[in-house]
């Protein structure tokens, strides 16, 4: 998965970078993304398991209080597939939580389907060597 290259497709991804890699599957990442006119930064470590098509990562540091969660690929019906992104997080301010969770939760899935699309355009898109 090449995540470095997001920000040549995702407008609110601003950069990514892959600073540690341990073994098969695990990684950590950082982070700079816009969501709703302010931009978060944080490092994540990741898994990746490719056999069960599923992606975990949590935030190691960072601007939220949490976040976690894990993206999923299942087969869908006429051959195409199901994705499915779990997201656990705290803005990290207890006062404003209230307010500002529900904001943050609108903008992840706004910003989840935005890489979604962006995803599905660059496998629509034929490669260098002409194959899809």
């Amino acid at each position: 998965m090449d995540v470095e290259s997001y920000p040549e497709c995702m407008d609110s991804v601003e950069a990514v970078s892959v600073v540690a890699r341990r073994g098969a599957g695990h990684r950590t990442t950082a982070w700079s993304v816009r969501l709703q006119g302010s931009v978060l930064r944080w490092t994540e470590d990741e898994v990746i398991d490719a056999s069960a098509r599923r992606f975990d990562f949590r935030q190691v540091s960072g601007d939220l209080g949490a976040f976690a969660g894990h993206w999923g690929v299942r087969p869908g019906p006429g051959g195409g597939s199901t994705v499915s992104l779990h997201v656990d997080f705290d803005i990290g301010i207890p006062l404003l939580a209230d307010m500002l969770n529900p904001v943050a939760a609108d903008a992840l899935r706004e910003n989840a389907a935005q890489m979604l699309a962006a995803l599905q355009a660059r496998l629509a898109a034929p490669g260098e060597d002409g194959a899809r």
